[in-house]
């Protein structure tokens, strides 16, 4: 009562110093509402309330610019616009191909005494918000922000998801805390409150401009923080206006609500690109997980992977398994100076990497070649061969490509800063002239921009597969977070589907060296193995790779559902779940039916109705689950596969051991 009785004193002695505007939005069904406030001194706040009672209090608005000019006060309202949008629009591939975008939005036109004008624009939907700001400074040849004022405070305590806030990488595991024990976060954060509303704090349309993080200020306020440039300036522009990228919440009442919203898609600007028809979706596999295992190498020698002998094998694979892709990481010139001067050279292959034989094979079998570009963090050297480097690998065929930032920036740059965002945006671009498509490693983390550029497919963003080669690897509660957490940005490249769990294989293999932190004779997957497979519907991604060594799928009976899997859907639903705990997904691509279910490190069972069936059709139900005796630690690779007939008006006994799964595919009987 204390907390609701202070919040409502504030909000009546600001409301009183709003003068006289309506600077009050609600969402279209009414349960989300926005107030935008200013005190004495013209300082901007907002307050937001889901149902009727506080979610965020008062919270300031505005930024801070070096050069002096006045960015967060002594604002007056000049102007409130309002309009609505309620329109469906369709997106080439996607987690579903059309999605509803229905808005109330409300412009708010201020200025001040220093020659600066700001348009606070807030778009609330039913499943949430976001605002951003538009801001011109007449006369001013340059903008230099410094600080970003921007606060989160929270009326109640929450249960929190989140990764600790940094500039450099996205790759640490995730933490449950209350919400006032999180010093700093990168977002997204996803939260739940005590009355069970569910909450991700992210951002949306980043394009030019550094990421944001949270920075805790009190015991339920956070105020947004920014990647610098080497000089501490936050962000730099020239000419006086820019616009900053959507500060964004999405909301739920379920916890699969967050995953079932569109809000982040519908923050971004509309597809740039003249044609997408060149964009395609695929399963692949690659010569990768080997050099993970240190089996192979990225350098060429005795172990060296990317030879032509070796993709002539991946591409027959691919082409008997019908998977349209496959990747070659070490195919070019450069690696060997890896933790050195990482000067790649991206239209050099190797000696015995015969790019044209490859190419020519590869266009035979109908199979795609996956490119890569690995820059070590030499973005200056990628920059400058940049359109050399698609335009030589567009003659042969190749659009679609892999890169990675696996090292330190020059000139004392940071990974997620506006002079990377800019780098990240004019990479996809450039790709998008040579009509290619790219999947980013070590990337700025997602925030959309798949909207706009379709041909941004898909990205890492967090710890993936690799991790499990040379550490402790990510733990079952892992793969049962990142649907609750990062996937709530975008598509994941997170290359599941190892089958060789334990690395029986790679183990007993006389070349396998250490070449990361731990040696993988000592690690493992921590999972069971219908995990794994159910991982490829879970963990969403356009680009979907069957990640491990070649020879471990061969005859294995469990492949045949990345067989039958599509990796471009046309609907998705979030069916169950709850973070870091279990969750089950089911996906559609075109008659064709998929459904993957994971749990952490408790075993489970789950009652799904399979009311997502098309109604009227029976459905061939091939089930691959974990064994009655399957346990992640003991018998991980227990699996048992059952085929069943099955409609919509059927319900599903979904049994999964601890830190397995489950999945499914329908497909229709005739």
């Amino acid at each position: 009562m204390r907390i609701i009785f202070s919040f409502l004193a504030t909000i009546a002695l600001l409301t009183a110093c709003t003068a006289g505007n309506d600077t009050v939005v609600t969402s279209p069904g009414g349960n989300v509402k926005l107030t935008l406030l200013t005190d004495d001194s013209l300082q901007l706040r907002y307050t937001v309330e889901v149902d009727g009672k506080p979610f965020m209090l008062p919270s300031r608005l505005g930024f801070e610019e070096r050069q002096g000019f006045n960015l967060s006060q002594s604002f007056k309202i000049n102007k409130v616009e309002r309009t609505q949008c309620d329109e469906t629009w369709t997106q080439p591939w996607g987690e579903n191909k059309t999605l509803r975008n229905h808005y109330n939005e409300m412009a708010v036109t201020l200025s001040n005494a220093h020659n600066v004008a700001l348009t606070l624009r807030f778009r609330l939907f039913d499943d949430g918000l976001g605002f951003r700001y538009e801001y011109n400074v007449a006369g001013a040849d340059s903008l230099l922000v410094s600080d970003e004022l921007t606060q989160f405070n929270f009326a109640h305590d929450a249960t929190s998801w989140s990764i600790p806030a940094s500039f450099e990488t996205y790759e640490l595991l995730y933490r449950r805390l209350p919400l006032s024990q999180v010093e700093n976060a990168n977002t997204p954060i996803t939260l739940r409150t005590p009355d069970s509303l569910y909450a991700s704090l992210h951002e949306a349309a980043l394009t030019d401009f550094p990421e944001m993080t949270l920075t805790r200020t009190d015991s339920l306020g956070f105020t947004a923080s920014l990647a610098p440039w080497p000089d501490g300036v936050k962000a730099r522009f020239a000419g006086g206006s820019f616009t900053t990228p959507w500060r964004t919440i999405q909301l739920a009442h379920e916890a699969v609500g967050l995953i079932n919203s569109s809000l982040i898609l519908n923050l971004n600007e509309p597809c740039a690109l003249d044609s997408t028809q060149w964009i395609r979706p695929m399963k692949y596999v690659g010569v990768w997980w080997g050099m993970h295992l240190g089996i192979e190498s990225w350098v060429m020698g005795d172990r060296h992977g990317a030879t032509t002998e070796n993709a002539i094998k991946y591409i027959d694979f691919a082409a008997r398994n019908g998977i349209e892709g496959v990747l070659f990481e070490g195919w070019n010139a450069g690696w060997e100076n890896w933790g050195g001067s990482q000067t790649f050279d991206y239209t050099k292959p190797y000696a015995d990497f015969d790019m044209k034989r490859i190419a020519d094979y590869a266009r035979e079998k109908g199979v795609k070649i996956i490119g890569h570009h690995e820059t070590g963090g030499n973005v200056v050297n990628y920059e400058a061969q940049l359109d050399k480097a698609f335009e030589w690998y567009a003659s042969y065929g190749v659009h679609d490509v892999k890169t990675g930032y696996a090292g330190g920036l020059p000139g004392g740059h940071n990974h997620h800063g506006q002079f990377n965002v800019r780098h990240y945006r004019h990479v996809v671009q450039t790709a998008a002239r040579y009509h290619t498509t790219i999947n980013a490693h070590e990337p700025i983390k997602d925030t959309g921009i798949r909207r706009t550029y379709p041909n941004m497919m898909s990205r890492e963003g967090a710890r993936g597969m690799e991790w499990n080669a040379w550490s402790d690897g990510n733990p079952p509660v892992h793969h049962v977070t990142l649907p609750f957490t990062r996937l709530l940005g975008g598509p994941m490249d997170y290359t599941p589907g190892i089958f060789d769990i334990l690395y029986e294989n790679a183990k007993n293999n006389p070349d396998r060296k250490q070449w990361n932190m731990k040696d993988s004779k000592d690690c493992r997957i921590n999972t069971t193995l219908a995990k794994q497979i159910a991982l490829w519907v879970i963990l969403y991604s356009p680009v979907q790779m069957a990640s491990d060594c070649i020879e471990n799928y061969e005859g294995h009976p469990a492949f045949q559902f990345f067989r039958d899997f599509e990796a471009d859907c046309d609907e998705s639903r979030a069916l169950q779940g709850e973070p870091g705990e279990f969750v089950a997904i089911a996906r559609r691509a075109g008659e064709k039916y998929f459904l993957g279910a994971a749990t952490n490190e408790e075993a489970r069972t789950l009652t799904v109705k399979l009311d997502f069936l098309k109604p009227g059709v029976e459905y061939d139900a091939a089930i691959y689950a974990d064994a009655p005796d399957a346990d992640w630690v003991t018998n991980p690779t227990a699996y048992t596969i059952e085929h069943r007939t099955v409609t919509a008006a059927d319900t599903l006994e979904v049994r999964m051991a601890a830190g397995g799964g489950q999945a499914v595919s329908f497909i229709p009987t005739k």
